[in-house]
């Protein structure tokens, strides 16, 4: 059937607050700090072919439900995480998927789903997110589709059984049963809007929202996507074993409607645990958010992006590994995916053009028994630099993904032996540009605590790259000072290192890349950068060839001399600037620390 507009946009709109309520339902009843606190989940709902129509990360439900033959039946819960039983919709263990189906009478009408970032799920450090891994049975518990609630009722020994190989049960458990009731309030809200406009609309109003979007973005394809094929190539560090760099290759080209995305020329597979396995599916769907995002926010994100794109992911590649190749820590790779696009499509297509950002998706990990004699785990993500681009600067100390928060200070010295002693911008890690990239973000713990503690980054020896003149952003480090003093650089990559109390670590990341020729930028606000501790005056001079006083007020007269000298000195502008050459990749030593 048909549907009109006023209703069409009504069920739209109704379906967006779902999607932010469940969002909410769950942040208020998780225990964990990385979903409670940094919100590290996603919702979304189908419709009853699995399709999504609201939601952020693209529909896993088709191949799911055909791996329990289709037995979906009113009271079920599906839980898995397995990156390669889900054909790579679930890209790490870490992240425990809920698939409810949802009935209106005795129709099935469409699906809620939620994932979740599980503070442990076993495997051989805590956190799960294992560096020196080499298969993905070391990274913890793999868990197929089951039910985990078949008819409405809890299947108890499966989750016994899921529970006991985690360090952190109870907050496992919690977050679970968030993830359940998240999906349950989808579900009333889904049967109300049936109740109010009637199955048949609801159903033909979720066929049209996909079809309006797929619409959407291929005239979006058309206007932006050259016909010419267009490659880009970028790096990311290493594996955390010694390993790499691993290059990164895109080639993009428009036929018609549809984008062609090819990933041929990327690295093989790398031994440890940086790999992405990715679908196509899932691909499809960053690219089709990344065209959203960039020209038209009011475009619905969902299942439509589907046939407006193609994608060619060589197999045993760093994209689509072949089990059991570890996976834990593929946001290395996922982030600079991004940063592949823009570096394909904004060479033909300017409006698309922006830099790179901080590359990584960070995390500390510190975990041991306090003075009560309990077991804690503190785990948090960290930020960094977001690229500039033609709209404006980069932001600074931002997440990739738009919803995540930090952790407050405050949460984490109440709950865990930590106490945060410096929490700041890195002065000069954005790029300088017209437009700046943004500042990674300095943090330091201090530990009240002996234990031992994980991390994981990358730009520690590639620089986010800048473009259209504008200058590459600053590298992260890490650094270790012993309660005695004594300093200890370390690589991006670590595991297990022992700590005791007064040993300080200093997480820096990194920052993003400029956009534009920084002789350009306004030199006042280049001084309001000055005085907010973001860019120092020697940056200020050097980058921008602004010249501030000591009271952070630009100096005209010498400000022009110096920019004049500097253009005569450096010719054209550069269409991307990749910073120092590559570093080498380190493996971490324990036994230098110790």
């Amino acid at each position: 059937m048909t549907i009109d507009g006023p209703t069409l946009d009504l069920i739209e709109n109704a379906l967006l607050n779902v999607r932010f309520e469940m969002d909410e339902v769950v942040r208020r009843a998780a225990m964990s700090p990385m979903i409670r606190e940094q919100h590290d989940e996603f919702p979304m709902v189908c419709d009853r072919h699995g399709r999504m129509v609201v939601g952020q990360f693209g529909s896993y439900i088709p191949g799911i439900v055909e791996r329990l033959r289709g037995d979906v039946r009113r009271g079920d819960v599906i839980l898995f995480n397995d990156p390669y039983l889900s054909q790579g919709s679930i890209t790490h263990c870490n992240d425990w998927c809920v698939v409810m189906p949802i009935f209106f009478e005795d129709r099935h009408i469409g699906f809620s789903s939620m994932f979740g970032h599980m503070m442990d799920v076993g495997g051989k450090v805590a956190g799960s997110q294992v560096n020196d891994a080499t298969s993905i049975w070391e990274e913890g518990l793999r868990i197929p589709p089951i039910k985990i609630v078949e008819g409405g009722v809890l299947n108890r020994t499966a989750l016994d059984v899921i529970l006991n190989n985690s360090r952190t049960p109870d907050m496992n458990e919690s977050d679970l049963m968030a993830l359940i009731a998240g999906c349950r309030t989808a579900e009333t809200r889904v049967i109300e809007l049936c109740t109010r406009f009637g199955a048949d609309p609801y159903e033909a109003a979720c066929a049209a929202l996909i079809e309006r979007t797929r619409v959407a973005l291929g005239a979006l394809v058309r206007r932006y996507i050259p016909e010419e094929p267009v490659t880009f190539t970028d790096w990311v560090d290493d594996d955390g074993m010694g390993n790499g760099p691993f290059r990164i290759v895109l080639t993009v080209w428009r036929e018609g409607d549809v984008c062609h995305v090819d990933w041929t020329g990327t690295d093989a597979q790398a031994p440890g645990t940086i790999n992405f396995r990715i679908n196509d599916g899932l691909c499809k769907l960053f690219f089709g958010i990344y065209l959203i995002m960039a020209f038209d926010p009011s475009i619905l994100f969902n299942d439509g992006v589907r046939d407006v794109f193609d994608v060619t992911l060589p197999e045993g590649s760093l994209l689509n590994p072949r089990f059991p190749a570890a996976v834990s820590n593929r946001l290395n790779v996922h982030v600079r995916f991004f940063d592949c696009m823009s570096g394909a499509m904004g060479q033909r297509a300017p409006d698309l053009a922006m830099a790179a950002g901080y590359g990584a998706s960070p995390y500390f990990v510190f975990s041991g028994t306090d003075d009560h004699d309990r077991y804690f785990q503190f785990v948090e993500l960290l930020f960094g630099g977001l690229p500039g681009r033609q709209r404006g600067d980069g932001l600074d100390g931002h997440s990739w993904w738009p919803l995540f928060r930090t952790t407050p200070v405050e949460y984490t010295e109440a709950h865990y032996p930590v106490r945060v002693t410096r929490y700041v911008p890195v002065a000069d890690s954005g790029g300088a540009g017209l437009h700046r990239g943004g500042t990674g973000v300095e943090k330091t713990y201090e530990f009240l605590s002996a234990g031992v503690f994980t991390i994981n980054d990358d730009r520690a020896i590639t620089n986010p790259w800048g473009v259209a003149g504008g200058r590459a952003g600053g590298r992260g480090s890490k650094l270790l000072v012993r309660a005695d003093g004594r300093e200890v650089p370390l690589p991006s990559k670590v595991d297990n290192l022992a700590v005791e109390p007064g040993d300080r670590f200093v997480f820096r990341t990194a920052g993003a890349g400029g956009w534009g020729d920084p002789l350009e930028r306004p030199a006042e606000r280049v001084a309001a950068d000055v005085r907010s501790l973001i860019v120092t005056p020697d940056g200020a001079r050097d980058d921008y060839g602004v010249v501030v006083d000591a009271g952070g007020a630009v100096d005209d007269e010498q400000t022009a001399a110096l920019r004049t000298r500097l253009r005569e000195r450096r010719g054209g502008l550069a269409p991307f600037d990749f910073g120092d050459p590559p570093g080498r990749p380190e493996r971490f030593d324990a036994s230098v620390v110790a």
